[in-house]
């Protein structure tokens, strides 16, 4: 599993709710966060950000440091 599947899995629970639950207080489709959860690599980035801001977060592009060969 990716970090964001793990981390909203675990948020998701730490809060004692469903999936179910937690799609509908977050305003997306069940199908969003099963995906979410699954690790799929397909996912509209409106939505996640939705699911995110439950717990105060966001996606938002990190540079990423390149070693040289």
């Amino acid at each position: 599993m990716s970090g964001l599947s793990e981390f909203v899995k675990q948020r998701r629970k730490s809060v004692n709710l469903t999936q179910e639950e937690f799609a509908e207080r977050a305003g997306v489709a069940l199908t969003v966060i099963r995906k979410i959860e699954q690790g799929k690599t397909n996912l509209n980035m409106e939505k996640v950000n939705l699911v995110l801001n439950m717990f105060g977060h966001e996606l938002a592009p990190v540079q990423i440091k390149r070693q040289d060969k």
